[in-house]
């Protein structure tokens, strides 16, 4: 048996090609991908600003059917639908060993050091593969991954409900954090996003406001936060100058969480004695380390369907991904349109 699956080379860029099925070893099972989300980290590795290895099979946000099982490790059944968790830990490594696997120096993405999700048939360990409601439509499956990620940054921010939150991005990502945020009773919250269409999104997700950037020293806005501004602070857009700015807009005692992936170059102007004089927390949150499950259990409990979609075979990956470089839709390769049934 033949999978499709689109590679991508360090020095060639992406490319489609017809290739034997790998076997599977103890452990493992095959998945027919039903849609694969693009994201941030996917552009990041196509401009060179993201590691990754040469020749891999892209995609990490993935959710699919159950082919084939190696074995019975699992209790899991062929027919299943589900999502992939998409690292492998070397387990041994002093992260590993304190329970900071994702922090993990040997670490392994599928999608990204290792084949991950844009192919017909993807191979992955069983035990990585979590079962979804039959019933879910496959898109909403595939961001199972994303909201671990954000449910992950929550608990790194740990807001107090009845606090207040600025979020400055409303893609994505930042609209699972504005739903994550109302799901924990914050308020007000209030989001920092260009975007008009992204501004709407945000307001359908829960957010009490959504402003232009260029709107944060409104009336509105300060009505909001109040003399001594925000409790918390989220960049989910990955810049420094935003950082900056936001940084200023943090009350004293108020947490700064870094979400969003920065060019490795953009460098955040920022003095100690700010930190100290306002009694600063500074927070990052990588990946999504036991929180997958989780966010298999929130998939239906929050607005996700608000969040726009668009789809794209996987012939057609160079306009999926222009299309993600133009940030109005989530943008997905479904690689199997015979089970395009399943696609809400």
């Amino acid at each position: 048996m033949n999978r499709t699956a689109l590679r991508h080379s360090t020095t060639d860029g992406l490319r489609l090609v017809d290739e034997p099925l790998p076997e599977l070893a103890p452990g493992e099972a095959s998945i027919d991908v039903l849609a694969v989300g693009l994201c941030g980290t996917d552009t990041h590795i196509l401009e060179g600003n993201f590691p990754s290895a040469d020749n891999v099979i892209m995609g990490h946000e993935v959710c699919g059917v159950v082919r084939e099982l190696a074995d019975d490790s699992s209790d899991l059944a062929v027919g299943d639908l589900v999502t992939v968790e998409p690292h492998k830990y070397c387990t041994a490594c002093t992260y590993c060993r304190s329970g900071d696997e994702h922090l993990c120096i040997n670490k392994k993405g599928y999608g990204v050091k290792l084949d991950g999700g844009m192919t017909t048939t993807m191979i992955a360990p069983a035990r990585i593969l979590y079962r979804l409601d039959p019933q879910i439509d496959p898109l909403i499956g595939a961001m199972a991954e994303p909201l671990a990620c954000c449910i992950h940054s929550m608990d790194r921010l740990n807001p107090t409900s009845g606090t207040s939150i600025l979020i400055s991005g409303c893609g994505p990502a930042g609209a699972m954090l504005v739903a994550l945020s109302k799901a924990r009773g914050l308020t007000p919250i209030v989001v920092s996003e260009p975007s008009e269409s992204r501004r709407e999104l945000a307001l359908k997700m829960g957010a009490d406001l959504a402003v232009h950037p260029d709107e944060l020293d409104s009336p509105e806005v300060a009505t909001l936060a109040g003399e001594q501004g925000f409790h918390s602070v989220v960049d989910a857009v990955g810049r420094a100058a935003i950082a900056r700015d936001l940084l200023n807009r943090i009350r004293k005692g108020g947490t700064f969480l870094v979400f969003g992936v920065a060019a490795p170059d953009d460098a955040l102007s920022l003095t100690p004695r700010e930190v100290y004089d306002k009694e600063l927390t500074i927070v990052g949150s990588i990946i999504n380390p036991y929180t997958h499950e989780r966010a298999v259990a929130m998939l239906q409990s929050l607005p996700l369907e608000a969040i726009p979609t668009r789809t794209f075979p996987l012939t057609d990956y160079e306009a999926a991904f222009v299309a993600q470089r133009e940030g109005r839709e989530k943008i997905y390769l479904v690689p199997n349109r015979d089970n395009a049934k399943r696609l809400a």
